[in-house]
């Protein structure tokens, strides 16, 4: 049973002791394969390609996640890219990659070292077909980036993490076309709308490897920035968590339960948020969670029939009740329909727990959640990177 804020400190400081170092190490061993893998999915999303993201289980949300990020980039000028996520309620993921799979293609595996014996199977089938394979688990793909942990959350975040840069910097070698496979280097590169995030490359482009370096050091700071962005959730909101695992664990031992949402990537998160409470990390059972984002059906009837503001507060009359609790996720803090949802909650007698970034938004201006943790940062990916350990540490702290 938990006593006190130190014991949430405790928590905090060990996880993030296990989580930095490691790291750290890790993009410093493999920011060079990064830029490159990235140059190579330029090369092919630049010749038709599209990405075909796929996994199993807790790894679902994963391939999800990286799928939402190309089609709907969050950086203000950049162009969506063509993904597809393949998750198991699909049938087999290498019957799913040899129905879909086109040789221009990137085809990008999520799973577990120790089980990943269908990723490596589809991970075979895409290379044997011609596509460019990278994979976060060790299955023989081309580009392999497999995190350094056997602790599965550590390495959900670690993954998160290496995605959203894989993305990030894609674009960049997109802008650089004259470093390409087949296309002719202009004298200078305009950034463009990535300046702000990449000065350094208005350059001149006659050589890869200082580009490539200087895309390695970019990863590199951006390991940096979410390894301080998560010491100062965990640690900023140290007494706001623990308050809110105290409580959501009184609301299961009541008999109540969970329901989480979120908009884009912030959806998957959620997804793996009641995936991790289902599963109870190490409890003799799990608890019981819905997540308001996982059945289009309802979604696009509600979006449809009344507005997009409906969609979770219309599931949240459905499904919640007195005792039970909510958990949003927001990288803003001022989504309409994020909003609607913790009023309807509250109105029903839900414990409301939100997950913000930025300085909070409206929902942490205004106090609209009875427990609001707050990631301060502007970026979204680092926002969402220092979430995951947020929803991790409550889990861990409500078992």
């Amino acid at each position: 049973m938990l006593t006190g804020a130190s014991t949430l400190a405790g928590l905090a400081e060990a996880s993030l002791l296990r989580r930095s170092p490691l790291f750290a190490e890790f993009f410093h061993r493999e920011a060079n394969c990064l830029a490159l893998a990235c140059r190579d999915m330029a090369d092919r999303f630049l010749n038709g390609g599209r990405l075909l993201a796929f996994g199993q289980g807790p790894y679902a949300t994963d391939a999800q996640h990286v799928s939402v990020e190309f089609v709907h980039p969050v950086i203000v000028g950049k162009r969506a890219l063509p993904a597809i996520g393949l998750a198991g309620e699909g049938g087999e993921l290498e019957r799913q990659v040899e129905l879909i799979a086109l040789p221009e293609d990137v085809a990008m595996a999520f799973g577990a070292d120790e089980d990943g014996g269908e990723a490596a199977r589809a991970v075979a089938l895409a290379r044997g077909r011609g596509c460019l394979t990278v994979a976060f688990c060790a299955c023989g793909a081309e580009w392999e980036f497999a995190p350094p942990s056997g602790d599965r959350f550590v390495r959900q975040e670690l993954a998160e993490t290496l995605y959203h840069v894989l993305w990030e910097l894609v674009h960049v070698f997109f802008e650089h076309r004259g470093l390409l496979a087949g296309r002719v280097a202009r004298r200078v590169h305009d950034a463009g709308a990535s300046s702000f995030l990449y000065p350094f490359l208005a350059e001149e482009e006659s050589e890869l490897e200082p580009v490539v370096e200087d895309v390695r050091r970019s990863a590199l700071l951006k390991a940096e920035e979410v390894g301080a962005l998560r010491i100062q959730t965990l640690t900023d909101n140290r007494e706001t968590l623990l308050a809110a695992a105290r409580e959501l664990r009184d609301a299961f031992d009541r008999g109540g339960k969970l329901l989480a949402l979120g908009n884009g990537g912030s959806a998957t998160d959620a997804m793996d948020a009641v995936a991790d409470f289902r599963a109870g990390g190490g409890s003799p059972r799990g608890w019981p969670a819905i997540d308001l984002t996982e059945d289009p059906s309802i979604l696009t009837a509600i979006a449809n029939d009344i507005g997009t503001e409906a969609i979770f507060s219309r599931q949240v009359i459905a499904y919640g009740l007195e005792g039970d609790a909510l958990l949003a996720l927001s990288t803003s803090g001022n989504s309409a329909n994020v909003i609607h949802a913790l009023a309807e909650a509250r109105r029903r007698g839900l414990l409301t727990i939100a997950m913000v970034g930025y300085d909070g938004g409206r929902i942490g201006a205004e106090g609209l959640a009875d427990h609001v943790i707050v990631t301060r940062s502007e970026h979204i990916p680092r926002i969402q990177e220092a979430q995951a350990s947020a929803y991790h540490a409550l889990r861990a702290l409500v078992r």
